[in-house]
């Protein structure tokens, strides 16, 4: 997954200290270590978390320093490890999830990342309570007026190069560029400021699954030690930060970290992954005028142009099977010409085949079509309707929801475009499993129901 990331950098012959051995704290020990970092995260005013590719290797993302790392295996000329799904399918851990409930529950201010996943931000936390150090290979941004965008694909460079989009902003149309840097890159002062601002603040900083070797993020922790701070470090190597911390834990962080979210009495909840994607129809008079041709294209929300990575192929098909023949989309863009008669009315429906990575195989949208019908534009509340959405597929424990969100009518050329949000994964965490002494992976659901109904609110007392 981050193997794309590691070619796309420049070359360089030292990238740090690689294939450095993993330590483990016995289970005993590592149980007084988590219940001392409980208590400390319990009491504390200012939560710092500052982490690296350790917490995302339990997501199928492959760190860069460890036994089995990219930049150790590239050093001893063994092939790369193969990525188990595509890197734009990557979930959010347990350790992502739990820092969400953190968040929410006023314990943890704010997170320093030098990974560029992107999961921080897919977990729910707020970009205001996050500093993406190294960038993020799923943002754009625009050079002119500081949009953001943060897309369902892999942004094709990095180095902070012009990509093939351009800002939507009528007033502005600037060409947008990636944010993740190159070796040569400095860090980015909209992301340092803060990141600095807070280790200063923080009475803990809680470095999660990094080496601690990458100048300067690396001294970002070090900043809370003339105020009195504290440093805690999680992470199964050995750190050249270990003599400045107050607690060192040797141990996976999602084990790690789901004894302290049950010694807090907080519970995780599940992860539920949304992509949107909008169906246009193009309509127009045959030069006779007795036909209507139109022209059916399911697309990016994100631009025209952009890829639907989560979609594989669609099987168009109508109600009247007799009248109109279907047809399988295999390639992208996804478009498909057909000619009716004005006055029909009849019903499209769209098979999305998912592509690998996704939670279940496919699901259905329907769009009626009308052409002597004017439609008239909505737009919904498109947070409370996706948060409705995320609502549905937990209670399921399934994912397959769908909405439309938006719709709106362009009238030269005639075209309505339909936007949809599809619940395409769903992940259920359960602490328990991690923190009992056996170490077992939270499991996905993969639109399998279940009767099973679970509780996934914040209790209010810790164990402490």
């Amino acid at each position: 997954m981050s193997l794309g990331y590691a070619e796309k950098l420049s070359y360089i012959e030292d990238v740090g200290n690689v294939g450095m051995s993993e330590f483990f704290d016995s289970s005993h020990v590592l149980q007084e270590k988590i219940e001392r970092l409980a208590e400390m995260i319990q009491k504390s005013k200012h939560l710092v978390v500052f982490t690296g590719a350790g917490i995302s290797t339990s997501c199928g993302i492959p760190d860069f320093r460890g036994p089995k790392g990219i930049w150790t295996l590239q050093r001893e000329g063994k092939p790369l490890p193969e990525a188990s799904l595509p890197f734009h399918r990557a979930m959010p851990s347990m350790t992502h999830m739990a820092l969400v409930e953190l968040e929410k529950a006023g314990i943890l201010k704010f997170i320093i990342s030098q990974n560029v996943d992107g999961l921080h931000l897919r977990s729910g936390i707020p970009r205001e309570k996050l500093a993406e150090l190294h960038g993020n290979s799923f943002m754009e941004v625009c050079p002119s007026c500081g949009v953001e965008y943060f897309r369902d694909f892999e942004v094709e460079t990095i180095g902070l190069k012009e990509t093939s989009r351009r800002c939507s902003d009528v007033k502005c149309g600037a060409k947008l560029k990636d944010t993740v840097l190159d070796w040569e890159d400095a860090l980015p002062t909209k992301e340092m400021l803060p990141a600095e601002k807070h280790c200063r603040m923080a009475d803990v900083v809680l470095c999660l699954g990094t080496s601690l070797q990458i100048t300067p993020a690396c001294n970002l922790p070090l900043k809370c030690l003339r105020g009195g701070g504290k440093i805690i470090i999680v992470n199964l190597q050995k750190t050249p930060k270990d003599k400045k911390a107050s607690l060192v834990i040797h141990g996976f962080v999602d084990k790690v970290i789901a004894g302290v979210m049950n010694l807090l009495n907080l519970r995780i909840a599940p992860y539920v992954r949304i992509d949107l994607l909008q169906v246009i129809i193009t309509q127009s008079l045959s030069l006779d005028e007795r036909y209507v041709n139109w022209n059916l294209r399911v697309a990016s929300v994100h631009a025209l142009k952009a890829p639907l990575p989560f979609i594989k192929s669609i099987e168009v098909s109508f109600t009247d099977a007799q009248k109109y023949k279907a047809a399988v989309l295999h390639d992208q863009p996804f478009n498909l010409k057909r000619r009716t008669a004005p006055a029909e009315a009849f019903e499209i429906l769209l098979k999305l085949n998912f592509s690998d990575g996704c939670g279940c195989p496919s699901i259905q949208i329907n769009v009626p079509v009308n052409f002597k019908v004017s439609s008239d534009c909505f737009n919904l509340d498109k947070e409370s309707a996706i948060q409705n959405l995320k609502e549905r597929a937990i209670q399921d424990l399934c994912c397959g929801q769908n909405a439309l969100i938006e719709r709106k009518v362009i009238l030269e050329p005639k075209t309505e475009v339909a936007n949809h949000a599809l619940v395409t994964n769903i992940k259920a965490f359960n602490s328990d499993s991690w923190s009992n002494g056996d170490v077992k992976h939270p499991r996905g659901v993969n639109g399998t129901k279940t009767s099973r109904k679970r509780s996934f609110g914040r209790k209010r007392k810790s164990r402490f």
